[in-house]
């Protein structure tokens, strides 16, 4: 029993901030219809594969973002599959989207003609710039991808080294971020309507959400006027917060209570340090000569030595590659790598399992990604039994 396994969306979107929102809601427990485009999503043929491109049903950006849901391929310009679609909706509770604005109004799908068919449903879009129904802006119509969203959201001026150039996340923020925003946004509407039987549109837009993510230089901008900058993995208002070299690696380091000072001093055998530089604002005015004193430590300690004589007293860790993750035991505890079947190979894909935790309803991922269109005798048999119910009804 899954926290959302009386919920059903269908789940129009395509490539990552769509179906990752749809996504997180099916190892919730919903049931997610992909209902796809002639040909399929855009992403079903990107790399990587397990063994051979030609073999497999589809690459792992796909699989990634798509598993537990189950497929329906409709072309809505049509007038058999958009019925099909629109009988969908009728038992929905969810319909999700990531088209431009006004691209569902050209099928005549819109918001307003499918609450026309579900008055409870909840419908909810993923855009570069937003929905004019939440607010109309110039932007909107126009294209865009994550790239586009860090880079006008502020995510890419603040990143990056401070005598380089402006650089991309390196994770999709643009994104998932907009889509972990919209499975919040559309829960919350589910729990509206719960309560008034009222259905609404839900609304989130990739440069609003990037500048949400970016919520510090807002308020720095504010106040003192200077828009904020690259200044590498250091903080602007906390020190010592940033990396360091070791002897056989990198660590990050986060000492920057009086507390967590006194003991990184200690550990480097510095009182002198925690002496003359005793509170945070003594350590930010001082922050250049003071990281060149840790860095000097640092590179001369291994790495698994450094982490012992700061364990339980200072914020410290190693910078892990993917490799070091999948040994790490943590990650193996907390089932945050999940193995699926990949059609077409032999072996199985490992995906990220589900970082939301719940000791009741335990989420997880509901099994490898639908094949295009496999879905389709047991939906369509589901829209038959409904209409020969409301029939039966009418007599």
């Amino acid at each position: 029993m899954g926290a959302l396994d009386d919920l059903r969306v269908l789940d129009l979107t395509q490539v990552l901030a769509g179906p990752y929102c749809t996504m997180l809601l099916a190892d919730m427990g919903a049931d997610v219809v992909k209902v796809e485009r002639p040909g399929g999503d855009l992403i079903r043929s990107n790399p990587p594969f397990v063994t051979d491109r030609e073999r497999e049903a589809y690459g792992g950006y796909f699989q990634s973002v798509n598993r537990g849901k189950r497929s329906l391929e409709l072309d809505l310009r049509t007038d058999a599959d958009r019925e099909a679609f629109l009988s969908l909706v009728e038992r929905a509770d969810v319909v999700v989207e990531n088209f431009k604005a006004g691209t569902m109004e050209k099928f005549d799908c819109g918001y307003e003609t499918l609450q026309e068919h579900n008055p409870e449903l909840v419908y909810s879009s993923i855009r570069g710039f937003g929905d004019p129904r939440t607010g109309e802006t110039h932007r909107q119509g126009q294209p865009s991808f994550d790239l586009i969203a860090q880079a006008l959201g502020g995510v890419m001026e603040i990143t990056g080294q401070p005598d380089g150039p402006p650089t991309k996340v390196g994770p999709g923020v643009g994104d998932l971020f907009t889509a972990a925003l919209n499975a919040v946004g559309i829960l919350a509407a589910v729990h509206h309507r719960e309560r008034t039987g009222e259905g609404q549109y839900v609304d989130t837009a990739m440069y609003d959400s990037m500048v949400s993510l970016c919520e510090r230089t807002v308020y720095q901008y504010s106040c003192d006027g200077e828009s904020p900058t690259r200044q590498g993995n250091s903080h602007p208002t906390l020190f010592p917060y940033d990396s360091f070299e070791a002897a056989d690696g990198h660590v990050v380091i986060a000492a920057f209570s009086d507390g967590h000072w006194e003991a990184l001093c200690e550990a480097m055998d510095r009182p002198d340090l925690a002496a003359d530089y005793p509170d945070a604002g003594s350590r930010i005015r001082n922050r250049e000569a003071l990281r060149a004193e840790i860095a000097a430590w640092t590179e001369t300690v291994e790495t698994e030595t450094m982490l012992d004589l700061l364990e339980g007293r200072v914020p410290a860790a190693p910078v892990q590659n993917t490799a070091d993750i999948f040994e790490d035991p943590h990650i193996r505890d907390r089932e945050m790598l999940a193995d699926v079947e990949q059609p077409g190979a032999d072996d199985q894909m490992t995906i990220a399992g589900s970082p939301i935790k719940m000791t009741e309803t335990m989420p997880e991922p509901g099994g490898r990604a639908p094949l295009l269109d496999e879905h389709r005798d047991e939906l369509l048999s589901e829209i038959e039994e409904t209409t020969a119910g409301r029939v039966e009804g009418d007599d």
